[in-house]
């Protein structure tokens, strides 16, 4: 098997197993945990993630002039192309909270879906998306709707669980993601920078602005925290491959983050993970561009020459 399908293989492992990690949990918080998102949300989140992907990707094709990416491969080639809209719709209805409204939720995931194939920029030789589905429809919905539309309150992961059960919720879900993350998608260097990189910047907020230690470190003990640690900023396909690039990835957010708190900005989480993806989207444009400049002139001088020897054909009848 080469190289290449043993990626394929790994990535619609890392795609499976996080497709069932997030429908169970979302099956447990609706019927044991005590999510507040009417039950039949998930479901419509989902569909809309679905119509919205397979819509977005026969239109890009079209305009490509290439096949559907889920077409020629059967049941499998639809299941594998819809596993990350599936985790999405899901990520964005659990973690938002728009009241008895469903449409702020339809809007962060029809956004999240969309900046797939509008956010792109040339990563190792080709077109890639660079913002973070799930954590892209939310902040641009809380940016939009940021009034009445809030980030999920973090008691509804364990308000009805006992004080035993309240504390495996977070034991299981570490466990699960750290399997997922080490085996499969590999980002325990991206876990270790952010986790590390946001309890020096907890320090020395405390160290420079007084801030207490116990509120900033604290934020680390809760569901809300192991989820994003786990299940957010560790999406593939928008972080590094390697692991010094996934440690500066994962420090940079933690980074971005304590600054967002210096100026009291609110669910910094997400808006830190949105502003350090966009910056390597810019980065990796910058980085093309500067590549083309220097290439373009010898590629046509090469072209010229080549175009000066070649010899003239006359048309035939």
């Amino acid at each position: 098997m080469t190289t290449a399908a043993n990626q394929r293989d790994a990535r619609y492992l890392a795609l499976r197993n996080f497709a069932i990690s997030i429908s169970v949990f979302n099956i447990f918080g609706y019927t044991l945990l005590g999510f507040e998102q009417p039950w039949l949300w998930p479901f419509l989140s989902v569909i809309t993630a679905y119509v919205t992907d397979i819509g977005l990707e026969l239109i890009s094709a079209r305009a490509q002039g290439r096949p559907a990416k889920f077409s020629g491969n059967g049941a499998r080639g639809l299941m594998e192309f819809l596993l990350p809209a599936h985790i999405t719709g899901l990520a964005c209805n659990m973690l938002l909270y728009a009241n008895n409204q469903f449409w702020p939720v339809m809007l962060a995931v029809v956004v999240a879906i969309s900046g797939k194939y509008l956010l792109q920029a040339p990563i190792a030789g080709r077109m890639r998306h660079f913002m973070n589905p799930s954590n892209l429809g939310i902040s641009a919905t809380l940016l939009l709707l940021g009034s009445w539309v809030s980030i999920a309150p973090p008691y509804q992961f364990t308000e009805w669980a006992n004080t035993y059960f309240k504390f495996m919720v977070p034991i299981v879900i570490l466990t699960s993601g750290t399997v997922i993350n080490s085996m499969l998608t590999k980002k325990i260097p991206l876990i270790v920078g952010w986790l590390g990189g946001f309890a020096i910047q907890a320090f020395v907020r405390h160290w420079i602005w007084h801030v207490q230690l116990n509120t900033a470190l604290g934020v680390m003990t809760g569901v809300a925290f192991v989820l994003f640690t786990n299940y957010m900023i560790t999406d593939p396909g928008t972080t590094p491959v390697k692991g010094r690039a996934q440690f500066m990835f994962g420090s940079s957010i933690a980074f971005v983050y304590g600054a967002l708190m210096l100026f009291n900005v609110v669910y910094t989480l997400f808006f830190a993970v949105s502003i350090v993806c966009a910056c390597r989207g810019i980065g990796w444009w910058i980085a093309h561009l500067r590549k083309r400049a220097r290439t373009g002139p010898d590629v046509r001088a090469r072209g010229d020459a080549l175009a000066q020897a070649a010899p003239v054909l006359t048309p035939t009848t």
